[in-house]
């Protein structure tokens, strides 16, 4: 049934009112099951929701290609700073040093750097980067 593979698609996008693309068929579904089928909706009025779910379908669709397109932007920058230097900026001091590596925890980017001293240096959010030279 066409339900099950758009839901599939959607199921990790949530509404405007906090309700998943699951939940919101499921609301459809109710309004349909309980319609007075001696009084049902017109053929405007009918078009018009049918055009609305799929505005819905083709906006969660949307945010889901922006999500993807956010996440390949901040893997490209994060590769953009290997062999650089850099100042991170930590809860007791700032530290400085080259890029040695990049990796992916929980798909947010964080940098390994070699300071100056010799020291390495993993696990340090981009987010914290202060400067890069």
């Amino acid at each position: 049934m066409a339900i099950a593979a758009t839901s599939a698609a959607g199921s990790t996008a949530q509404s405007a009112f906090g309700l998943d693309f699951q939940s919101l068929l499921r609301i459809i579904l109710t309004e349909l099951t309980y319609q007075d089928p001696l009084k049902p909706l017109d053929n405007t009025q009918f078009v018009s929701q049918l055009a609305q779910f799929s505005q819905l379908q083709q906006t969660q669709s949307l945010n889901d290609q922006m999500s993807s397109l956010l996440a390949a932007q901040s893997a490209t920058q994060a590769t953009s700073l290997l062999g650089k230097t850099v100042d991170v900026a930590t809860s007791s001091s700032t530290l400085s040093g080259t890029v040695q590596s990049i990796s992916f925890n929980s798909g947010q980017p964080t940098v390994t750097i070699k300071t100056a001293g010799g020291q390495t240096i993993s696990n340090l959010s981009i987010a914290n980067i202060a400067q890069v030279r």
